[in-house]
């Protein structure tokens, strides 16, 4: 039987990065709202999490993820950390929702666990390293300037655009029209509309896109249309992808069983972390539906424990994990994840492998519990 490993104290940071405005339909960022945690323990090591919150999307500010950070602490000191799913249910317990804040508490205790097993995540997660290539995304802006960026980013040998759109209709289908001509045929597009179509706008841009080779589309409209997906899908000749509709295990059930979508987007933020969203994996790999790890506005720190995540989870066969290409403009992570272009790579330190530089922290306001 393992020894427990007690959580002593938890330090809480609000850690604000800088970025360049990226704009979406559903608003504009100008700093990724980030918190980061560190739960110290009586073994001699500590577990990283780090969460970003997107008020617009998941209804967590950075402010509102503080002060459930200050009560998930007080509920897990002198608690085990290595009995995850225990732990896990306290949180439940207390609130429901919150999944965004919750999601950097749950990394965080398994980069203890890790660290413990003197494992790499993904091998304490039972994963294997692979190849894995991010899209890289393109913000709303005039179809020439969408056109443009398309363009240079060619040009830097990325594969994948992920084409943001659902600001306005017909204005969508000019964007990847001018994008497509800009990049020929040799780029894959994908697109994401945030929710911002009606169901008559998604039908009308998703048939007129059909000449344009578009990979997939995310969450064409708003979660209170799910109920008219399956007819969407009928009508759409580009596969539906769910992200906004599909937070956990029961999203994703219902959503699979209704004909609703073809995959999967999961990100911790919505899920609550690396424990539910293994959940939301097997259930789609049971049922044939492929999943994409998706991503919010963290760092390089969240972001090594999705690429460990995706590194144990074969049925993830779409990466879009170029959240800290997207502006950032300065990185608060030490180690972790590195780009070679757009690959992603990690090395074997026990862990998670990733924490937070400490000049970058005594900048940050901190909270202790």
């Amino acid at each position: 039987m393992q020894q427990p490993v007690i959580i002593t104290t938890i330090d809480i940071y609000r850690f604000s990065i800088p970025m360049e405005p990226f704009t979406i339909a559903t608003g504009t960022m100008d700093h990724a709202q980030n918190v980061f945690i560190r739960i110290n323990t009586n073994a001699g090591f500590y577990g990283v999490g780090e969460c970003s919150a997107f008020p617009m999307i998941v209804g967590e500010t950075q402010d509102t993820c503080l002060i459930m950070a200050r009560e998930f602490a007080k509920l897990w000191k002198g608690k085990d950390a290595l009995n995850i799913p225990d732990r896990l249910q306290q949180l439940h317990n207390f609130t429901a929702g919150n999944t965004t804040i919750k999601s950097a508490f749950d990394i965080a205790l398994y980069d203890i666990a890790a660290k413990n097993a003197g494992l790499p995540l993904y091998q304490y997660l039972g994963g294997e390293k692979r190849k894995v290539e991010t899209d890289i995304t393109i913000g709303i802006a005039s179809p020439a300037i969408m056109a443009e960026k398309a363009l240079s980013f060619k040009r830097l040998s990325a594969h994948i655009l992920k084409v943001k759109l659902g600001k306005n209709a017909v204005e969508d289908v000019e964007r990847i029209k001018q994008i497509r001509e800009a990049v020929d045929s040799e780029l894959k597009i994908r697109i994401d509309a945030n929710q911002g179509w009606s169901f008559e706008d998604a039908v009308f841009v998703l048939q007129s896109l059909d000449k344009y080779d578009i990979e997939f589309c995310e969450q064409p409209m708003r979660t209170w249309y799910d109920d008219r997906l399956p007819e969407l899908m009928q009508l759409s000749p580009v596969k539906i992808m769910a992200d906004e509709s599909v937070y956990n295990r029961h999203d994703a059930r219902k959503q699979i069983n209704s004909g609703s979508c073809d995959y999967i987007n999961i990100k911790m933020a919505k899920s609550g972390g690396i424990h539910e969203a293994k959940q939301i994996h097997d259930l789609a790999a049971e049922k044939g539906i492929a999943c994409m790890m998706g991503g919010m506005l963290e760092s390089r720190i969240a972001l090594s424990a999705k690429l460990h995540f995706v590194y144990a989870s074969p049925n993830i066969k779409f990466y879009d994990m170029d959240t800290c290409m997207l502006g950032h403009l300065e990185d608060p992570c030490t180690g972790g994840v590195t780009y070679n272009g757009y690959n992603l790579n990690i090395d074997d330190t026990p862990g998670m492998g990733a924490d937070a530089d400490d000049g970058f922290l005594e900048k940050c306001e901190r909270f202790s519990v």
